[in-house]
């Protein structure tokens, strides 16, 4: 095994952990916090909570809420202003995962001298980043505990991935009782996207000991809890579930890698603007069909693990009933098909398919699929997905 495995040094699970945000950021040093998170938290008053704890330690808080959904280089270089203008030494990431992905960004961006473009791809990032905390508000992205950021490029309309150790915060404060007030749509979306993660990281070609046992329980308990968290939005167990699946799901693909969901999955959201989670969710039954030649025994598992197969099931009939559980979920989540969700006609969509499979291949994660595509199969997916 050649595996290198990369999480925060500090990681608190526990209802009511964010209430020690103000405690950690003192730990790192911080004199003044800039809070990035976006308007809907704003609204809900969690934000002030947040700001008000690190007041009371004698650390001034700056909100920035500008963050829309997946973020853009506009986003990081506005809250990156506001930083400098405040002299803020410590950056706090609150939300799901367009906030969090925003704050790393501006963390490095602060101490690093580069353009944004440079940072994309794998390992570019030359300096470590302000100290960072980052505190999830929905159980999905995992991306508190991942060094991967997903920034759009506004003047390419193209999704820049990012990946170095340099991203990874200093403290992830992992609390499940944010979660309590998530809507059933963004449940069931980020839910499917925690799930995609698990499956993913688990047939990368670059899984390993490492994060196999990682993806495994996440794909264990997402399918043991999501509906009862989509159904039950008050179920504290099941949200408890369902965010450690997230936290566990993201440090197994962040040391394993996605694969062909996601480098399908950042076109969409670049050229249509469809939330990262949802497309995600959208693509992953047709994409895992297309790919159980690749890795028969690993699916098989996975099917095992839902309780799409029996234990006994030949791998070859077991690997198969995964996508079918994979369509049925969606289904009961009440998540179609992407035409049901971009609203742009099929015309339309054909003509941006030849861009979008490119752009998928040159994010680098397909080359972990345990098939490999070409450009006309990625298109011909795409147009199986519609």
């Amino acid at each position: 095994m050649n595996a290198q495995f990369n999480v925060p040094s500090t990681i608190i699970v526990a209802g009511g952990a964010s209430q020690q945000l103000a405690a950690q950021a003192a730990r790192l040093g911080g004199r003044r916090a800039l809070l990035v998170t976006d308007a809907t938290l704003v609204a809900s008053g969690l934000v002030k909570r947040c700001a008000d704890q690190l007041a009371a330690a004698d650390i001034p808080a700056t909100v920035f809420s500008g963050v829309k959904p997946d973020p853009t280089d506009e986003n990081v270089r506005e809250g990156l202003a506001l930083l400098r203008k405040e002299n803020c030494d410590l950056v706090v990431g609150l939300g799901g995962g367009s906030p969090m992905d925003a704050a790393k960004v501006i963390a490095v961006a602060a101490t690093n001298d580069a353009p944004l473009r440079e940072f994309a791809g794998y390992h570019r990032i030359a300096r470590a980043g302000l100290p960072l905390v980052l505190i999830p508000t929905t159980a999905g992205t995992g991306s508190e505990v991942t060094k991967v950021a997903v920034i759009t490029d506004t003047g390419r309309d193209q999704k820049m991935m990012m990946l170095d150790v340099h991203l990874l915060a200093n403290v992830a404060l992992v609390d499940f009782e944010l979660s309590l007030t998530m809507p059933a749509s963004l449940t069931a979306h980020v839910g499917v996207d925690t799930l995609t993660h698990g499956i993913e990281a688990c047939v990368s070609k670059k899984a390993n000991g490492l994060t196999d046992p990682l993806a495994e329980q996440c794909i264990r308990l997402t399918a043991a809890n999501l509906l009862t968290a989509w159904a039950e939005p008050a179920n504290r167990p099941a949200r408890e579930a369902m965010m450690l699946a997230a936290c566990l799901g993201g440090m197994a693909f962040a040391n394993s890698s996605v694969c062909l969901v996601h480098g399908m999955s950042r076109p969409v959201g670049a050229v249509f603007h469809l939330a990262h989670g949802l497309s995600n969710a959208l693509l992953l039954p047709e994409i895992t069909r297309w790919s159980l030649r690749g890795a028969v025994a690993r699916y098989a598992r996975i099917a095992r693990l839902v309780g799409a197969a029996a234990d006994s099931a030949p791998d070859e009939s077991a690997s198969a009933s995964l996508p079918v559980y994979l369509e049925q979920l969606n289904a009961r989540l009440g998540i179609g098909r992407l035409r049901d969700f971009i609203h742009v006609d099929q015309t339309v969509f054909e003509q941006k398919l030849p861009a979008m499979a490119e752009a998928a291949l040159a994010s680098g994660s397909p080359q972990n699929n345990p098939a490999l595509p070409s450009t006309d199969e990625i298109v011909a997916l795409y147009r199986r997905v519609w």
